[in-house]
């Protein structure tokens, strides 16, 4: 094999090893065989392209081209052009799915599920890696830094992973480092039979000049002291992810033993992380006088928005808390409604954003920041405001509609109507066919909307299973519907988008079921009473909740008939160290102007840590911008440090010609190379002086040691002899030379002046006079060929009169 294969084999083994740093953070693990096969595609089109001679530029450019036209078939195909190129349907798709996977890493635990847009940001980090390690290792021929890239993908992995990443994953993603760094050196020792030294040293031993390791050796040193390092403390600076929004299994206190600080990030995933949890730990206790405490929900918030990958809440504006709230949307004053009132104690390692309660509120009671959202009718904290140890009081309504009252509800509003029944384009066919299948014969929205329920629940042959992915996209939803296996997130997000196929408004909640009654009165809510449910609106009633999940919860009296209805108990007292002076108040954001507040314009109901898009997707244009701008940062950079290598590439690399002008440009190349070096490390280049002169001024400035001083003068000489005597002849060794001069430059310099010789060189100006050069002698040229064009036009315009005078 040979040297560039192996490289480019090392450069695939490498990124691949670091990349399984990544496996601990999601599950299933099957993305990285996909990651590895186009990843395998990725490199076997830059070895192809490095067989045909072309630019290196022209080369990563192919890669690009190949790896965005993998991303399209694997993650966009419908939307391609000709089921292969990215058009701008392509483009966007791919864009909404990198939305949603950034959306995604905030919100779900570790380990969190392979949605459609963690595995794009997956695989397609992974190929993006590559990439630039194949870059650099292998068509710019500079491993070294090729391990910046590495780093940076396992650090990421670390940062993310509860507790950092596994010491045996920091091994493989080194050893992938040292791999390709052995590969590059036995490259270059195949091409130059030693290290570059000017010294002879022992055969096939290190490059060792006077005792010192030579440059190579001390710059890969350096490099890997300084990755080890950061690998050591990135991990550490950057946030873990938290465990959920519901509860959270293990907790930011490090303890490691369940008692942690249970976060407050995730709607989705969580719920599974808590109903799978071995021990059902308490989140919150409460008293309560409701007559129906099977039907006691505790709400945390609404789901309102479906994009074909996952539901999610809405951006809408906060408002201070009334000391009433408004009377909930949509109920009419026939439907019989009780008020209960509930005294709520979380536990202090609950700690989320949201603040369960009873639905529909009335009135809450609670001290510190707290801002009310009015179409949820949720309760979100304010400047990091939290439920960690609250105590509240809540005053909420029982509402007991009829069948009848639900089956004669009206037509809602309009705008309520296209909100709320709005489904993507992508979700399968077969949802909206087996809708109307279920409610076939049902007489108006109420009949469907039981029947979808009892589908479900009893007569469609689901199955409730906690382990089966908690996927939530249009995709979900149809896998899902094929294999009648889910818990509470799979039946509430169907049986939704399947009643807004049928018209009829829907959203999903999340919180907690009833709990379990205590003997002191009191009832306890654990991890695993954590649930989803959708609810359905109907005029004159309002948001109703439905059960579709089986074996969980309860069915409500109103879907069951002849079911009697619920009363109310005589209120309980409330619960031993609840608030004692609660506040009635509006909670009021310091920050925020009363006038401001008068109008609405406080702020938004996204919590903190949540991110909640709008329903407009991103322009094509805008996602090309943004990804073109991105790549600009980040190769903009690393311009200067890739032009430097080549041109020393190319300059220490002539051929071996045996006519006097190759003697003359190899030589010359070698003396700029030269030139260059001392330049970057700060001696600035001085075309007034003899090649004599400038080698002493460089020996002087540079510190050189007696063996790098005559290296120095040996290739001064060199270009003496080619420029001023009558038969330049062929010198050798000037590639030694000038490496033996660089290691002393590098030696006698201070840290920073090594850096930015390497990360920022001076000499990368001779690209800008270069440019200027080219437009200066292509300007002159036009305006050349235009002075000729118009004598030949005026000539040709005054030839008429001539012939007539």
């Amino acid at each position: 094999m040979s040297g560039r294969g192996r490289l480019t084999l090392c450069a695939f083994a490498a990124t691949l090893m670091a990349a399984g740093s990544m496996l601990p953070l999601v599950e299933p693990a099957g993305w990285i065989l996909q990651a590895a096969f186009l990843l395998a595609v990725q490199s076997g089109m830059g070895a192809l392209a490095r067989r045909v001679p072309m630019p290196r530029m022209l080369i990563v450019a192919a890669q690009t081209l190949v790896t965005l036209v993998l991303l399209t078939v694997v993650f966009a195909r419908a939307q391609a052009l000709a089921g292969v190129l990215p058009g701008p349907e392509a483009v966007q798709r791919l864009a909404d799915l990198l939305t949603s996977g950034a959306e995604d890493v905030g919100r779900y635990a570790t380990p969190a599920p392979v949605t459609d847009g963690i595995r794009l940001m997956l695989i397609g980090g992974v190929l993006l890696v590559g990439l630039v390690v194949d870059a650099l290792a292998v068509t710019f021929r500079s491993a070294a830094p090729a391990g910046l890239p590495l780093l940076a993908l396992y650090s990421v992995a670390a940062g993310l992973s509860e507790g950092g990443a596994d010491w045996l994953w920091f091994l493989l993603a080194a050893g992938g480092y040292l791999l390709l760094l052995l590969a590059e050196g036995r490259d270059r020792l195949s091409q130059w039979g030693r290290v570059f030294s000017g010294a002879a040293g022992s055969p096939g031993g290190p490059a060792i000049s006077d005792g010192r390791p030579t440059a190579p050796v001390r710059t890969g040193r350096r490099i890997g002291a300084l990755a080890l390092g950061i690998s050591l403390v990135v991990p550490a600076a950057l946030p873990a992810l938290d465990s959920g929004l519901l509860a959270g299994t293990g907790g930011t206190n490090g303890k490691g033993n369940g008692g942690g600080t249970i976060s407050a990030v995730n709607p989705l995933v969580s719920l599974q992380n808590n109903l799978n949890q071995p021990e059902n730990r308490e989140v919150m206790s409460y008293r309560t006088n409701t007559g129906d405490p099977q039907g006691f929900y505790l709400r945390i918030l609404a789901l309102d928005q479906f994009n074909g990958n996952e539901w999610r809440p809405s951006t809408r504006r906060l408002k201070d808390v009334p000391k009433r709230l408004p009377a909930p949307e949509g109920l009419g004053p026939d439907v019989m409604v009780t008020e209960i009132s509930t005294n709520i104690s979380a536990s202090r390692s609950y700690q989320q954003t949201y603040l369960p309660l009873p639905y529909p509120a009335t009135e809450v009671r609670i001290d510190g920041r707290w801002r009310y959202e009015p179409m949820g009718r949720t309760l979100v904290g304010d400047r990091g405001e939290t439920t960690r140890g609250a105590q509240y009081q809540v005053s909420s309504l029982m509402v007991q509609p009829t069948a009848d009252q639900l089956a004669a509800a009206g037509a809602p509003p309009s705008a309520l109507q296209r909100e709320y029944t709005r489904v993507p384009g992508s979700l399968p066919k077969v949802v909206r066919q087996t809708a109307d299948k279920v409610t076939k014969g049902a007489a108006n929205n109420y009949e469907r909307a039981v029947k979808l329920q009892n589908f479900f629940a009893s007569d469609g042959g689901f199955t409730y299973d906690t382990s089966v992915n908690s996927g939530t996209g249009s995709a979900a939803i149809g896998r899902f519907l094929k294999d009648k296996r889910g818990f509470c997130v799979h039946f509430s997000f169907t049986m939704a988008a399947m009643a807004r196929t049928l018209g009829i408004p829907a959203r999903v909640a999340v919180g907690f079921t009833p709990g379990t009654a205590q003997s002191n009165g009191s009832v306890s809510v654990g991890l695993r009473d954590a649930h989803a449910w959708p609810e359905l609106y109907f005029e004159g009633i309002g948001w109703t909740r439905f059960e579709p999940t089986p074996t969980r919860g309860t069915a409500p009296s109103y879907t069951q008939p002849d079911a009697p209805a619920g009363g109310t108990s005589d209120p309980a007292q409330p619960e031993k160290g609840a608030s004692a002076a609660p506040t009635v108040t509006p909670s009021v954001s310091d920050g925020c102007p009363a006038q401001m507040r008068k109008q609405g314009e406080c702020g938004s109901s996204v919590a903190p840590g949540l991110v909640a898009p709008t329903d407009s997707g991103t322009p094509a244009g805008t996602v090309l911008g943004l990804v073109l701008g991105a790549v600009v940062i980040l190769l903009l950079p690393l311009l200067p440090l890739l032009w430097r290598l080549r041109a020393r590439k190319r300059r220490l690399s002539f051929s071996a010609g045996r006519t006097p002008a190759d003697a003359t440009a190899r030589t010359l190349a070698a003396w700029r190379e030269i030139i260059d070096t001392a330049w970057d490390h700060g001696i600035e280049p001085d075309d007034s002086r003899t090649p004599r002169k400038t080698a002493a001024r460089v020996v002087r400035l540079g510190q050189l040691d007696p063996d790098e001083a005559a290296a120095m003068h040996r290739v001064a000489g060199a270009v003496e002899q080619v420029l001023y005597a009558p038969e330049p002849r062929s010198v050798t060794g000037l590639a030694e030379d000038v490496e033996a001069v660089r290691a002393g430059l590098r030696a006698s310099a201070g840290r920073f002046a090594r850096i930015r010789a390497v990360a920022a060189p001076r000499s990368a100006v001779r690209v800008i006079w270069a440019a200027s050069d080219r437009w200066a002698a292509f300007t002159g040229g036009w305006a050349a060929r235009w002075d000729r064009s118009r004598v030949r036009w005026t000539g040709w315009l005054r030839r008429p009169s001539r012939q007539q005078g």
